[in-house]
């Protein structure tokens, strides 16, 4: 159960699952939501509690300010997430929401030491292959449209509606400006398996670049293809909920799967 106020305003179950034996944190894409999470409950094995992030500046969170750095953003995640570590964890975080879920890991392995067994690093390519374009974050509205068209790294149903776009153009401002501001920094390897998902029709991540997680890890990794672009996990969710299920499975700490 969700144990302190913080905690409930950055994570909110839609399926609380107080029998689990573990929590999958799941962290969205830029201009995503926590609500992209909420099918994968009935379709993850039941010991599996999901718990996805609720960033500012959107859904219940609407009239907070979004952050801009990814630092700042990552602190105050951290100490949001401490009180549910009671469990066995795992990350899960699609493009920007890997980059995110990345960095949270490192701070908590250098400054509380939990960390979870597992992170799914989704669509995203491996920070340290992270190539440098040109800033986007700052344009004029028609110019910055323009670009998320060109770039296709935003839902196609985004564009489509001129008063959902309205409501997102702040949110994916700030996205852009955490995506575009991030400076990788080589620090200790991650403790947990890695494991990377991308789309067979991604223009912006190829499999070469998913592969470079396999260098921040000192443990397992494992890279798997979807069909799709680079919204695979909405295209073809069922076949990438099932290469997650048996992830979890396969690789959730001994002491958990006893008490199953």
């Amino acid at each position: 159960m969700v144990t302190s106020l913080l905690a409930a305003t950055w994570f909110r179950p839609r399926h609380p699952n107080p029998e689990a034996k573990m929590r999958l944190f799941g962290f969205p894409y830029a201009g995503g939501t926590g609500s992209i999470f909420n099918s994968w409950p009935s379709q993850l094995p039941q010991f599996v509690e999901v718990c996805p992030v609720h960033l500012p500046g959107r859904e219940p969170r609407f009239r907070e300010r979004p952050f801009t750095r990814l630092a700042p953003l990552v602190e105050s995640l951290a100490e949001g997430i401490l009180p549910l570590l009671d469990k066995p964890f795992a990350f899960f975080g699609h493009s920007m929401g890997a980059l995110i879920g990345f960095e949270l890991i490192r701070f908590l392995q250098k400054e509380y030491q939990p960390g979870p067994f597992h992170f799914f690093a989704s669509g995203c390519s491996a920070p340290q292959m992270r190539r440098r374009i040109r800033p986007i974050h700052h344009l004029p509205e028609p110019e910055l449209v323009r670009e998320l068209r060109r770039l296709d790294g935003t839902p196609k149903l985004v564009f489509e509606h001129a008063e959902l776009m309205s409501l997102m153009i702040p949110i994916m401002r700030a996205d852009f400006e955490i995506s575009e501001t991030y400076s990788y920094s080589s620090q200790s390897l991650l403790n947990c398996a890695i494991t990377a998902f991308g789309g067979s029709r991604d223009k912006s991540v190829s499999r070469w670049k998913l592969a470079g997680w396999r260098h921040q890890t000192n443990s397992h990794f494992s890279r798997y293809m979807f069909p799709g672009d680079h919204f695979f996990l909405h295209t073809a969710e069922k076949q990438l909920l099932h290469r997650v299920g048996l992830e979890l499975s396969t690789n959730l700490p001994l002491a958990a799967k006893c008490d199953r």
